[in-house]
C-alpha cells in the first residue's frame, strides 16, 4: 500500500476498530469477510447464529465466555437482516462454511498455517483433509481426530484429543463439536495446546469438507432459506435449531427493537 502498511496489517487494524452490533445479550462486529481472511491470523473466532444466540439466553456457562472471543461474526442471513431491522446493520453475513475455504486458499503457500481439524463422525475429518491438501497443493491439513459425543464425561477422551492437537505441530485448530460445546472446549483447555495461535470453531464446516454435505446454492443463503434448505435435508438432526429455536430469536429481536428485551443474566 502507498503508505508501506501491508494488506495484512491494514486488515488487522479494520478488524481491531470494529464496532460492536449488539444482538439479544451478545454481539457481532461489524466486519467484512475478506479483512477476516486477510488479517485474523492470531486469537479465537466465533461465527454468531440463531442456534447460539437462543442457547446465550439458557446457558450461563457459553454467556459468561462470549466476551473471551477477539472477532465474533453475522454467521446467519436471518440475523443479518436483523441487525438491519434493528437499525444497525453490518456488513455482511461472514459464515464460517464461506469463511473457512478463504482462509485455507488465502494461506495455501502459507507453510506458517498448518491446520487441525477435531470434529466430525469417524472418518469424516480425514476425508474433509484429504480434500483440502488437494485443494491447497501441501499437507496444510497435519492432524485430525473424531472425538466420541460425550468426550466431556468420557475418563482420558479430552486428553486424547488435546494430545493430538500438540502432536501434529498444527498452528490453526478448527474445532467442530456443536455450537456452544466447541466454543466452551477452547477456552476451558486452549492454554493446554500453546503451538496453536489460531482457534476456529466452524461447526459443520468439517462435514462441508469432506463433501459429504452439500452446500446450499448461493441464491438459497442470500434469501435467508439455508435453514429451510437443511432442514429438508436432515430434518431430525435439524428440526431443533430451526423449528424450536428460530421463532422464539425473531420474538426475541422485536422486543430488543421495542426496547422490552431483558438480559436473562443481567
Amino acid at each position: 500500500m502507498a503508505d508501506g502498511t501491508t494488506v495484512k496489517e491494514a486488515a488487522a487494524a479494520r478488524l481491531a476498530t470494529a464496532s460492536r452490533v449488539p444482538m439479544l445479550n451478545a454481539y457481532v462486529h461489524d466486519i467484512s469477510m475478506d479483512d477476516l481472511v486477510a488479517g485474523f491470523t492470531e486469537g479465537a473466532l466465533l461465527t454468531l447464529h440463531v442456534d447460539m444466540a437462543m442457547k446465550l439466553q439458557q446457558d450461563r456457562a457459553f454467556h459468561d465466555i462470549v466476551g473471551k472471543f477477539d472477532v465474533i461474526t453475522c454467521d446467519s442471513q436471518i440475523m443479518y437482516f436483523a441487525t438491519k431491522f434493528l437499525g444497525t446493520p453490518v456488513q455482511e453475513r461472514v459464515s464460517g462454511s464461506d469463511y473457512f475455504p478463504r482462509f485455507y486458499m488465502h494461506h495455501k503457500d502459507n507453510p506458517d498455517i498448518t491446520v487441525f481439524l477435531m470434529g466430525g463422525k469417524p472418518g469424516i475429518a480425514e476425508k474433509a483433509a484429504a480434500n483440502v491438501n488437494a485443494k491447497v497443493g501441501r499437507e496444510m491439513i497435519v492432524g485430525c481426530c473424531s472425538p466420541a459425543f460425550d468426550f466431556e464425561t468420557r475418563a482420558g477422551e479430552t486428553d486424547r484429543m488435546i494430545e493430538a492437537v500438540n502432536a501434529s505441530g498444527a498452528t490453526v485448530c478448527v474445532v467442530g463439536l456443536g455450537g456452544g460445546r466447541q466454543e466452551k472446549f477452547i477456552m476451558r483447555h486452549r492454554d493446554r495446546m500453546p503451538g496453536v495461535r489460531l482457534w476456529l470453531p466452524l461447526g459443520g464446516t468439517i462435514d462441508y469438507e469432506s463433501g459429504t454435505f452439500e452446500r446450499p446454492p448461493s441464491w438459497v443463503t442470500e434469501g435467508g432459506l439455508e435453514w429451510l434448505y437443511r432442514l429438508l435435508k436432515e430434518p431430525r438432526a435439524r428440526f431443533h435449531r430451526y423449528v424450536i429455536h428460530e421463532p422464539p430469536f425473531l420474538w426475541a429481536v422485536l422486543k430488543q427493537k421495542l426496547g422490552l428485551y431483558r438480559d436473562p443474566f443481567a
